[in-house]
C-alpha cells in the first residue's frame, strides 16, 4: 500500500480518535512531511480529516470508507488470518486476484475496492460498481475441491452474504438460485466464482470468489435497466460508524466459518430456506430453449430439482442452465 493508503487505514481503524503526526510517521517509517502531504491529499479526495495542534489527525466517525484496519477490527479469529488490501478504484477485483493467484499468491488474499470500472457478473455481463456505495471484494482460495464441488463456494458465499446483511440491517433476505442475494424481490448482491483447474489431478488449482453488494443507493439511483431489478441494503442515506466495513467483515466471518468445513455443507440449511423459487413456477433456459417448470427442492449438491409441465423431473446444475422467476 502507498503511504496515503496506510495512513487512511490507520485513521479508519481509530475513527473519531486522534493520532499524532509523529506517531503515524514512526509507525510507517516515513517523515512528518510525508504524513502531512498524504493528509492533505486525502482531504482533497473528500475525506473529513481534522488536524488539531498537539493532538494530531482524526477521521470523522461519519465517514463511511472501506479500510483494511476498520474491517479487520470486526473480524473473528478465522477472519483475522485473511490479508486485506483496499483500493480507491480498480477495473475488477476478480481480475486483480486472478493475476495474484497465477503468480503463486497464497490463499487468503482479499482485495476490496471503493469502485470498479469494469466489474463483471455471470456470462460477462457488466456489474454496476459506483464509488462509495457498495462493497466489491474478491477472495483468493485454494480449496481441495473438484470442479463439480466448486458450486459449494458460490452457494456458501450466498448464505454468508444473506446472514451478514440480516445481522447488520435487521432485514430479511432471499436467494435466487444459484448466486444472487435478494431483498424485497430485487437483487442486492451478485456473486461470481472463477477457477483454474489442475489437469494433473482434476481438482481446482485456485478459485477467486467475487462478491458485489449494493449497500446504499448511488447518487441519482440505479441506471436505466437496473432500477426495476436492483436494490440496496439501505434505501436511504445511512451513516453510522463503519457501516460498510462491518458488513464486509460479517460476510468474511460467516464465509470463512463455512469454508473451514465446506464439504460438510454447514451452510446448506441457511441457503435452502432462503431460495426464492421453491414451490413456485420458473422458466428454465437451457441450450437457448425455454421450458416452464416448478422448482421443487435443493439437493445436497446445491442442484435445483424442477418438475416440468409434462411431469418429468430433473436436477439442474448451475453451469448448464439459468432460470427466471
Amino acid at each position: 500500500m502507498t503511504v496515503k493508503e496506510q495512513i487512511l487505514s490507520l485513521l479508519g481503524s481509530n475513527k473519531g480518535g486522534y493520532i499524532s503526526g509523529e506517531e503515524i510517521a514512526g509507525q510507517l517509517s516515513v517523515t512528518r512531511s510525508a504524513v502531512w502531504k498524504a493528509i492533505k491529499s486525502l482531504q482533497t479526495d473528500g475525506y473529513s480529516i481534522q488536524a488539531v495542534t498537539n493532538k494530531g489527525y482524526s477521521l470523522s466517525p461519519l465517514t463511511d470508507i472501506l479500510s483494511a484496519g476498520a474491517i479487520s477490527k470486526h473480524l473473528n479469529l478465522q477472519g483475522q488470518q485473511l490479508r486485506l488490501e483496499v483500493y480507491k478504484t480498480i477495473p475488477s477485483t476478480n481480475e486483480a486476484v486472478k493475476i495474484l493467484a497465477a503468480n503463486g499468491e497464497a490463499e487468503g488474499k482479499v482485495i476490496l475496492s471503493e469502485e470498479q470500472t469494469a466489474g463483471r457478473g455471470r456470462n460477462g455481463r457488466p456489474f454496476f460498481s459506483p464509488r462509495g456505495t457498495g462493497i466489491y471484494m474478491s477472495i483468493l482460495l485454494r480449496p481441495k475441491l473438484s470442479a463439480a464441488e466448486s458450486i459449494l463456494l458460490t452457494t456458501s458465499a450466498a448464505a454468508a452474504v444473506a446472514l451478514a446483511i440480516e445481522s447488520v440491517s435487521g432485514k430479511d433476505t432471499q436467494i435466487k438460485w444459484v448466486n444472487d442475494v435478494f431483498m424485497d424481490d430485487k437483487k442486492v448482491c451478485g456473486i461470481l466464482t472463477e477457477a483454474s483447474m489442475s489437469l494433473e489431478n482434476g481438482r481446482l488449482d485456485y478459485a477467486v470468489l467475487g462478491i458485489g453488494i449494493n449497500v446504499t443507493l448511488p447518487a441519482g439511483g440505479f441506471p436505466d435497466g437496473l432500477g426495476g431489478i436492483a436494490t440496496s441494503v439501505f434505501s436511504e442515506s445511512y451513516y453510522y460508524d463503519d457501516l460498510r466495513c462491518r458488513l464486509a467483515a460479517e460476510v468474511l466471518n460467516h464465509f470463512m466459518e463455512y469454508y473451514a468445513h465446506l464439504t460438510d455443507r454447514p451452510f446448506l440449511s441457511e441457503y435452502r430456506r432462503r431460495i426464492l423459487s421453491l414451490g413456485k413456477p420458473v422458466t428454465v433456459v437451457k441450450d437457448n430453449k425455454q421450458r416452464g417448470a416448478t422448482a421443487i427442492d435443493i439437493d445436497n449438491d446445491c442442484r435445483l430439482k424442477v418438475r416440468y409441465e409434462n411431469g418429468d423431473e430433473e436436477y439442474l446444475s448451475s453451469g448448464e442452465v439459468s432460470i427466471t422467476i
